[in-house]
This record gives structure tokens, sequence and C-alpha cells, in this order.
């Protein structure tokens, strides 16, 4: 143990002069160990190489910033885990990035005066059975309904009555409608 422990000291002392031969060394005795720990985490082959990949590039960039006190092998590890944390967060940014935008520009195109097959559905109901399938909705779906099909309000004047963003009132009354829809289309099937 000590021999290999003296054998890998001085091949991270090479590799930090520069030696090509000490870095083929370092990737070949500690690959199997980034690998597998970044199959651990990500479970894909491809994901796990391409970080590996990244974790050597990096530490061998950064090799003189490399101290001799510590283990190398989880050095390495903590590179590898941080270029993983990296990437998820990286992808779950796109993820949300790309989700918004489009549930931005389906917000957008939700038309404020034409009637939907839910708002047909729901001005189709008399008053009195309408108002208690209302009720079996939740407060913040009522209060939009309300204001919109009794008040008679617009997008924009319900978005200024709750201080609340436009698109937030749009998705909150689509929403609205579509549940209230479901309930009148179940009370209709008794």
């Amino acid at each position: 143990m000590e021999i290999e422990n003296e054998v890998l000291l001085t091949q991270i002392q090479s590799a930090k002069s520069g030696k090509q031969s000490a870095f083929k060394f370092l990737l070949d005795r500690f690959w199997n160990e980034v690998f597998g720990f970044q199959m651990k985490r990500v479970k894909d082959e491809w994901d796990a190489e391409d970080i590996a990949i990244e974790t050597f590039s990096k530490a061998f960039d950064k090799i003189e910033s490399f101290d001799e006190n510590y283990t190398f092998g989880t050095w390495l590890i903590t590179i590898s885990k941080n270029i993983q944390i990296d990437k998820s967060r990286k992808k779950n940014a796109a993820v949300y990035l790309n989700s918004s935008e489009a549930s931005q520009e389906q917000v957008d195109r939700i038309p404020d005066d034409s009637p939907t097959a839910e708002d047909l559905l729901i001005t189709e109901q008399n008053l009195a059975e309408l108002l208690l399938y209302i009720k079996q909705l939740k407060p913040h779906y009522q209060e939009v309904i309300n204001l919109r099909y009794f008040h008679e309000m617009s997008y924009n004047e319900i978005s200024e009555s709750l201080d609340e963003p436009l698109n937030n009132v749009k998705v909150r009354l689509l929403r609205a409608k579509k549940l209230l829809a479901e309930i009148i289309t179940q009370n209709r099937k008794k």
C-alpha cells in the first residue's frame, strides 16, 4: 500500500510538471472509480462516460492546484460530483425554460372574449344548479369564475381586482372552467 502511494505521488508530481505518461497513468488508474461513481448516480452509460471525461479534463487542467496531503481519488470524485450536479441543474433549467416558454405562448393565445366549449356548457346551466356546481370548486377557482361570469369582468379587470399577473388569471380561469365543465358533465350523467 505504501509503495502504491509513493508511485501515485510520483505520478501526480510528474503530471504537475506536464509529463504525458503521468496523465495516462492517472487516467488508467482512476477511470473505473470515477466512471463507476457516475454510473451509480446517473444510471446512463453515455452520460457517465461524458462526465468522467469532463472530470479528468478539468482535473488535468487544474492538476497544479491538487494538494498532495489529500487523496487524489477523493479529489477526482468531488470534481466529478460537482460536474454532474452542474449538468443536472442546467438540464433542469433548460426543461423549465422550454416549458415556461411553451406555457407562456399558450397563455398568450388564450382569447379573452370568444367562448370556449366550457364557456358554452357553463352558460347553458340554470343559475341555481350552476351555483351548486361552482361551490364544489376550490375557493380560488370559485373567485375567478364569479368575477368572470357573474360580474362580467374582463381578464384585465380580474387581474387588477385580484392584484395578480394577467397570465396567472388566464391560467387559473382556464383551469377553473375545465374543472367546472367536468363537474357539470359528471352530474349530467347521473
